[in-house]
């Protein structure tokens, strides 16, 4: 596996990094797990000024860390300043709040005094994906910092530059040797990681297939793991819904990243009073978007990521249309060098059509045109996928309802999706298991472990005692 960045608006290779080597991978472990034992032996409140000195120094290099995202991936430089800040955000939170959500719970039981520890539990090990460089590692990492659990990351090979950015603030902000070691690992030596005894968990976010293949490894090995996979998020409008305040979130919803959001809209399901007007809109709305240099403020549309990306979502298109897709605008060619792909709208698209079950990752929006209400939940359910979703209503208690009846992990009524600390994110189906963020991120590779204690032990009187 070759890690180079290659810069998707010129096409040109900026830098090209060696794959780690047995002696880099065992001194990650060795310092790793010496972390980890120190760390058992001091409070987790100890940690979050350092957390916090993250977070400053994000903010101080904010405009040197969003160029490296914009080469590294072709992120919008506006974009890339609002990821950096929402990493700091995120550091802060956790060292806010981590120590409080990790204090022991008072359990009341007949045994005696009983309560859960909240304990770290050793080495992580993170594969995250390009799309989100920092954001993708700092939730991982800011919580399990606080709770005492050293990471090794493996990112992904076409943003290694953004991996080596993290790494290099996590250490001038003077957070211990261990915490959190970047390591350029070939397939194989992922799973060579995931089996070291000093490893205890993985947390992968990425594709399907590579959630796949961590999780047998993961599984295997008996290693504890999380999975935040792919998505084919629904956007559900209601026959009441405001069509001005849909339409501001719309083609953010389906353009921010150049479309390459795991919880992007990809599925707009529209109420049939409102499904042309709608169409009509939301296309005048992608063609005002302006390719350019990501680095230019005015530039509105990014390049996506590699060529293969953009090889794979006009692959996509073209088969969709070939089954029977309506091409309702777009998927025409951009004159420009770097890795464009015009946003396009997708109709008629029949469940018997690979596209309906497939994630688009790029700005192409599917347009589904329904009868009743009932009908928009069936279909947005109806996705091999349960990321996240919209539902915009104007009676925020009907579409309250209605994002209850969806099955999928997240769902937002009348607003944009957010991505918060406080907030818990994660799937369902195929879109992957377990929480990120929030206390539920907080304790995903917490050991959660009971103690019982009495004055003295009344045996004959214990019901439920096992011996």
């Amino acid at each position: 596996m070759a890690y180079k960045t290659i810069n998707p608006y010129t096409n040109e290779l900026v830098k090209e990094y060696p794959t780690a080597t047995s002696a880099e991978i065992e001194a990650a472990l060795e310092k790793g797990d010496a972390l980890y034992h120190k760390w058992r032996q001091e409070p987790a409140a100890g940690r979050a000024a350092k957390l916090h000195e993250i977070a400053a120094l994000l903010r101080k290099n904010a405009e040197e860390l969003a160029k490296v995202l914009v080469v590294d991936m072709g992120k919008l430089i506006n974009e890339a300043r609002g990821e950096v800040e929402l990493c700091a955000i995120i550091a802060d939170y956790f060292a806010d709040h981590g120590a409080e959500m990790l204090k022991p719970t008072p359990l009341s039981s007949q045994a005696g005094a009983a309560r859960i520890e909240k304990d770290a539990t050793g080495v992580l090990l993170m594969v995250e994906p390009w799309n989100f460089p920092y954001y993708q590692i700092m939730r991982v990492f800011a919580p399990n910092y606080m709770v005492g659990n050293p990471m090794i990351l493996k990112h992904s090979s076409n943003t290694p530059s953004s991996a080596v950015a993290f790494e290099k603030v996590v250490n001038e902000a003077g957070a211990p040797a261990g915490s959190l070691t970047n390591l350029f690992l070939s397939h194989d030596q992922v799973t060579d990681v995931i089996a070291d005894a000093r490893v205890q968990g993985v947390a992968l976010t990425g594709s399907e297939q590579g959630g796949s293949v961590v999780a047998e490894a993961a599984g295997k090995y008996l290693k504890k793991s999380s999975m935040e996979l792919g998505g084919n998020d629904a956007f559900v409008i209601l026959d009441d819904a405001d069509l001005e305040q849909v339409l501001e979130v719309a083609k953010r919803a389906r353009t921010y990243n150049a479309g390459q959001v795991c919880t992007s809209s990809k599925r707009f399901i529209v109420a049939d009073n409102l499904y042309d007007e709608f169409l009509k809109r939301l296309g005048e709305d992608f063609k005002q978007l302006k390719p350019g240099d990501p680095l230019d403020e005015k530039t509105t549309l990014a390049p996506l990521s590699t060529a293969s990306a953009k090889k794979k979502i006009q692959a996509q298109v073209d088969a969709a249309i070939k089954a029977g897709a309506t091409l309702y605008q777009g998927n025409q060619p951009i004159d420009l060098p770097g890795q464009f792909f015009e946003p396009t709208i997708l109709t008629d698209i029949t469940r018997d059509n690979p596209a309906y079950y497939e994630e688009m990752f790029g700005p192409v929006a599917q347009v589904y045109r329904v009868s009743s209400e009932a009908e928009a939940i069936e279909l947005a359910s109806d996705s091999h996928y349960g990321l996240g979703g919209i539902v915009f209503s104007g009676d925020v208690k009907r579409g309250e309802k209605v994002a209850s009846q969806i099955e999928t992990g997240m769902v937002f009524v009348n607003t944009v999706l957010y991505t918060l600390p406080e907030l818990p994110f994660g799937g369902i189906k195929r879109s992957g298991y377990g929480r990120e963020m929030s206390s539920l991120g907080l304790n995903a590779f917490v050991n959660e472990k009971l103690i019982v204690s009495v004055a003295k032990p009344d045996l004959d009187n214990a019901a439920g005692a096992l011996f």
